[in-house]
């Protein structure tokens, strides 16, 4: 294992199937903005993509409808339960333009300048040096290539009309799990400077926010269920504080009673080419 990879944060959710259902359900939540990262990014078809941390698979299930069956996507990751699961779901929907390798997705001097693109979904936040990650991964694309990256931020959520104490509460848990072990919460906002620091040019950049109500919800709850360990383990929140069996409900009748939407997270992308 490289230094990099063991000052890395710790991915305190792991693999288990428990997180992978929950990975989906994440996946389908975001997969607009994702989609429109992409798009705004310049994936077009024939486009040869690099995702880096694939885990199960979405991202990569995005790029490979985007560049069709003239282009290729390969995903890269470390976890090779993860990356069986991604491999076992293209099989089954008979996806022929995506191969998953196992591995460091920094370590690029097998692949120089073979991609066309290098895309990647709440990665950055994980490494331990995001901009030095960036510049080893951008040796895998060609100049003029896109390097595209969707993130989350804690800064500027969460946001309600009116007092929302258990979504905050739930928040605090999520959150404060994430700093303790590591990870970087800011990611989202950090990105500008990051491209820049990797030596690429300023990046265009979004932010959506995603909205929750009584009825439209992001799964958070499935989040919490995983990090259930550790909220306890770092003393922020007992079980029965928590009480993950009635969470979502009591969650619901929390936004129907305040009768206001809550926005719960802001969703970050930027992008940018390799100069040619």
């Amino acid at each position: 294992m490289s230094d990099q990879q063991n000052r890395d944060a710790n991915y305190v959710l792991g693999t288990s199937e428990q997180e992978q259902a929950r990975l989906k359900k994440q996946g389908d939540a975001i997969a607009p903005i994702t989609e429109r990262l992409l798009r705004e990014a310049g994936i077009a078809p024939g486009m040869r993509v690099l995702d880096i941390g694939c885990g199960i698979g979405d991202v990569a299930l995005i790029a490979a409808d985007l560049v069709g069956l003239g282009g290729e996507v390969v995903g890269i990751d470390r976890e090779p339960n993860l990356l069986a699961t991604a491999r076992k779901r293209f099989e089954e929907m008979g996806k022929s333009n995506v191969s998953f390798v196992e591995g460091d997705f920094r370590d690029a001097e097998n692949r120089p300048g073979t991609f066309d693109a290098v895309v990647g979904r709440l990665v950055l936040m994980y490494q331990a040096d995001p901009a030095e990650a960036i510049r080893q991964t951008v040796q895998s694309v060609r100049p003029g290539g896109i390097v595209a990256f969707l993130e989350y931020d804690s800064t500027v959520a969460p946001a309600s009309l009116t007092p929302l104490p258990l979504h905050l509460k739930m928040r605090g848990w999520i959150w404060g799990v994430l700093e303790r072990s590591g990870a970087e919460t800011q990611m989202g906002l950090r990105m500008y400077k990051t491209f820049t620091d990797a030596g690429l040019p300023e990046p265009t950049m979004f932010a959506e926010g995603i909205i929750q109500t009584g009825t439209q919800r992001y799964p958070s709850v499935p989040l919490v269920r995983v990090l259930l360990p550790r909220i306890v383990e770092y003393g922020l929140g007992t079980e029965e504080e928590v009480g993950i069996d009635t969470l979502e409900e009591r969650l619901q009748a929390e936004l129907n009673e305040a009768g206001t939407p809550y926005l719960g997270q802001i969703v970050y992308g930027a992008w940018s080419r390799i100069p040619s």
